[in-house]
């Protein structure tokens, strides 16, 4: 059962709250249902909004040859596109049925870059508990050097590679996990591992790598 977004007529948006495969309790108790209510429902919404209302406030600036608040409408615009993104990500790599280790070329990525799962999956913790503020530990498919790296992403658009394809995002911001865990966030960062869709993951490997082409003058 999916749980549907209430979000009124989106029809001329061009971003759009996506629908959640599970329900909002599914994922107890690793994440609560009231968590997973006000993330979806309040905090991603106000994210899609925001992109919507930064690419009409660009439209209108182009139209009006008026760009006195490009640099502010530009950091809007990253800010809140990229957010949607990785909340769209992030609810993908979660499900009820989740966990274990992954397998195939997900684990052999892993172990030929990593080390193995074990280290990978403590490296993205660590990623995740020592932002400095809110931000997101991302698993990325790197299509220069074509392997998986981790990234400790600031806020939703900062400091990380560029070219770079997020396989698995863990959320790092506070309203992912304060209403249950508080002040103990290594819980939540522990506790996620149980609920990681692999074949999710796997296949958006797959996609990213094959759309992916290294430059002929790769290093």
């Amino acid at each position: 059962m999916t749980t549907t977004s209430d979000a009124g007529d989106a029809s001329d948006q061009i971003y759009r709250l996506p629908d959640l495969r599970y329900d909002y309790g599914a994922l107890e108790p690793h994440i609560s249902s009231r968590i997973m209510e006000l993330h979806h429902s309040k905090h991603h919404a106000t994210y899609v909004a925001g992109a919507n209302r930064a690419i009409e406030r660009l439209q209108e600036a182009r139209t009006g040859n008026d760009y006195t608040q490009l640099s502010m409408l530009e950091k809007n615009l990253a800010f809140n596109l990229s957010g949607h993104v990785l909340h769209s990500l992030f609810w993908q790599c979660l499900s009820p049925d989740g966990g274990g280790e992954p397998t195939g070329w997900v684990a052999e990525q892993l172990d030929a870059n990593f080390g193995g799962f074990a280290p990978f999956k403590t490296h993205m913790i660590e990623a995740a508990s020592t932002i400095q503020g809110s931000g997101w530990a991302l698993a990325s498919w790197e299509p220069t050097g074509r392997r998986v790296v981790i990234e400790q992403t600031y806020d939703h658009q900062g400091n990380h590679g560029q070219g770079t394809v997020p396989i698995l995002a863990i959320d790092a911001w506070e309203h992912a996990y304060y209403l249950q865990y508080e002040n103990d966030k290594g819980a939540f960062f522990d506790t996620i591992w149980a609920i990681i869709d692999w074949p999710r993951v796997a296949a958006r490997l797959d996609l990213a790598s094959l759309d992916s082409q290294a430059p002929p003058d790769r290093p």
